[in-house]
């Protein structure tokens, strides 16, 4: 049943991946646009922590985590954002629904495994009108950048995994704005598309050891170096006029503007946590951006952004009242809360761009109670805001609803019996 679920959605999610837009943000119209969140709901739902791995679920965070699998994952996920964007001066609303990931773990031998996904990492989705005395510029941009990624894990001892993980990234992002001015018939349409493409990789490992009859301690570190990806630029300018609130373009030309190979930062992660096997897990986990990288690389466009390094901070964990009950069905449930802390790297009239957010999220077993199988329907909310009123920028309040399936089967089971 699940080769089969898989196949599925893999076919409807191949034709929707690359036309959505995952954001609703002008803060996207920077660099290669918002970050999104790479990761699964369960991972969400704990404020984005990715430390805890186990020998059941995919972790889309630490290529590690292949290392220790004992059961076919597929996970899937998507969700629903509602925001409201204020400034000083106005108030708008928006939402969207999205894609989020989709993932196959497979467990290849007793410490060796691989996985494979696809996961939008980057977002670009904002329409902007902005009136003054005179002047009135219309602003909207679409696309992102997407990864297809290919992980495998080795379990070096009970105790210690590592892992690595290669990463296509394509895609392509859109950036136009429009320009009246009163008293001007005609106005002007400048429009900036990049494509992106080229290869990163990600280094994991994972530590897990027993500290007592009823604790585990649990570390995780990650590291991407930073790498060069190709981007080919495309600029048109074009003369404009409005007939019945209708556009028409009365001229156009195309300016040369220079490919380039621009860096992506590099990143690392580390953390540790401590819990229960089965029972309860509570952890930490601190994450850096070498985003300083990007200064200068999109000059070309003419954004007026800055960057700077980030740093993200998350806490977070999960309880189970009773993970085998075969009587009670809400003692199976897993319920997770987390925090966290963003620096998005991004500087606007001189204000870092910072991001936090509040979750909390359920784990709803699938089908009868099987202490082999642990299928999940996985729910999540966060609230959350990013962005600051000063210096006459947005703030951005939001509410995220995820949706994900974390379904577990036998595979490449030999046969007792022929």
């Amino acid at each position: 049943m699940i080769k089969r679920f898989i196949v599925i959605v893999a076919v409807l999610l191949a034709f929707t991946a690359k036309a959505q837009e995952n954001v609703s943000s002008p803060y996207s119209y920077y660099g290669i646009g918002l970050t999104n969140f790479k990761g699964t709901v369960d991972n969400r739902s704990m404020g984005g922590l990715g430390i805890y791995l186990d020998s059941i679920h995919a972790n889309l965070q630490n290529p590690a985590t292949y290392g220790r699998l004992k059961l076919t994952n597929f996970t899937v996920g998507a969700s629903h954002d509602r925001i409201r964007l204020e400034s000083a001066e106005a108030i708008d609303n928006a939402k969207i629904t999205s894609f989020d990931y989709i993932a196959l773990a497979l467990p290849l031998g007793r410490n060796f495994g691989v996985g494979f996904g696809l996961v939008p990492y980057t977002s670009v989705g904002y329409r902007i009108l902005d009136i003054e005395e005179d002047i009135a510029s219309r602003l909207s941009g679409r696309g992102g950048m997407n990864r297809v990624f290919f992980s495998a894990g080795y379990g070096i001892t009970e105790e210690l995994s590592i892992g690595v993980e290669a990463n296509y990234n394509f895609g392509n992002f859109q950036n136009t704005r429009t320009v009246i001015r009163e008293g001007i018939q005609l106005g002007t349409e400048d429009v900036n598309r990049s494509d992106i493409l080229g290869f990163n990789f990600n280094f994991g490992a994972n530590y897990q050891k027993i500290i007592s009859d009823n604790l585990r301690l649990q570390l995780s570190a990650n590291y991407s170096p930073a790498k060069n990806l190709d981007s080919e630029n495309f600029r048109e300018i074009s003369t404009v006029t409005f007939i019945n609130s209708s556009e028409v373009i009365v001229d156009t030309r195309e300016v040369d503007v220079e490919n380039v190979s621009f860096t992506f930062p590099s990143e690392y992660s580390f953390g540790g946590g401590i819990g229960k096997p089965h029972k309860w897990f509570v952890g930490a986990e601190y994450v850096h951006l070498g985003t300083s990288v990007y200064q200068g690389d999109f000059r070309w466009r003419g954004d007026g952004g800055e960057f700077e390094d980030a740093s993200q901070f998350k806490i977070g964990g999960f309880y189970i009242p009773k993970y085998d009950s075969f009587t009670s069905y809400f003692d199976r449930i897993v319920y997770r809360a987390g925090f966290r802390y963003d620096g998005t790297g991004l500087i606007i009239n001189n204000e870092s761009i910072n991001e936090f957010g509040m979750s909390f999220g359920l784990g709803l077993p699938v089908g009868a109670a099987n202490r082999d199988l642990f299928s999940n329907a996985n729910l999540g909310i966060e609230l959350g805001q990013r962005g600051t009123k000063d210096a006459g920028l947005i703030q951005e309040r939001f509410i995220k609803f995820s949706i994900g399936l974390s379904l577990n089967d036998k595979w490449f089971t030999r046969r007792k019996f022929d």
